[in-house]
C-alpha cells in the first residue's frame, strides 16, 4: 500500500513504511529538476546564462524594472541568492542595478539594451524543452499547474 509521501508499507503489518527511493515524489521531482538542468545548459551557455539567470532574465522580459524584493518574490529567491546572481548579470551587461529614487533602502533592477537584445536569442530555448518533454501543451500545462499546486500546498504545511 503506498503512502501519500511515496513510500510504501512493508507487507508484515507493521505501521513502518517501506524506504524505497523510486516511491518518493520527492526524490521524483528531485531528479526531474536535475535533468532538467542538464538539458537546459547547452541551449543556456551560448547565451552565457545559468538556469537561474535565465529565470531572471525571463521575470524581467516579462516586467522590466522590478526591486530586489519583487524580482526575489516572483523567483522564490532570497536576496542573498539573488543578489550574486544579478551582480553578474551587471557584470555580463544585461542587466543595471540602482537604489530606487523615491526609497533609497529599494535596488531596482532594469534590462539594458544587450538584456532586451538577449530575449531574441532566447526565444528558441522554451520551444526545445517543449519539444524533449514529448508533451501536448495542455499536458504541460497541468502538469505545471499540479506542481505548482503542491508547491503551494509544501509551503502550507511547512509554514
Amino acid at each position: 500500500m503506498s503512502e501519500p509521501d511515496g513510500s510504501k508499507r512493508d507487507g508484515t503489518g507493521g505501521d513502518a513504511p517501506q524506504m524505497a527511493l523510486g516511491s518518493f515524489i520527492c526524490f521524483a521531482l528531485y531528479s526531474a529538476s536535475h535533468a532538467f538542468s542538464r538539458l537546459y545548459r547547452p541551449l543556456l551557455d551560448p547565451l552565457g546564462l545559468t538556469y537561474p539567470q535565465f529565470l531572471a532574465m525571463v521575470a524581467l522580459w516579462e516586467k522590466d524594472d522590478q526591486t530586489v524584493g519583487e524580482l526575489g518574490a516572483r523567483l522564490l529567491l532570497e536576496s542573498n541568492t539573488l543578489t550574486p546572481l544579478l551582480k553578474r548579470l551587471e557584470s555580463l551587461g544585461h542587466v543595471v542595478r540602482r537604489r530606487d529614487t523615491d526609497d533609497e533602502r529599494q535596488v531596482r533592477i532594469r534590462l539594458t539594451d544587450s538584456g532586451r537584445a538577449l530575449e531574441a536569442e532566447a526565444r528558441e530555448v522554451p520551444r526545445c524543452i517543449g519539444d524533449a518533454l514529448g508533451m501536448t501543451a495542455e499536458e504541460a500545462e497541468a502538469l505545471t499547474a499540479s506542481v505548482t499546486a503542491l508547491r503551494r500546498r509544501l509551503e502550507a504545511a511547512a509554514g
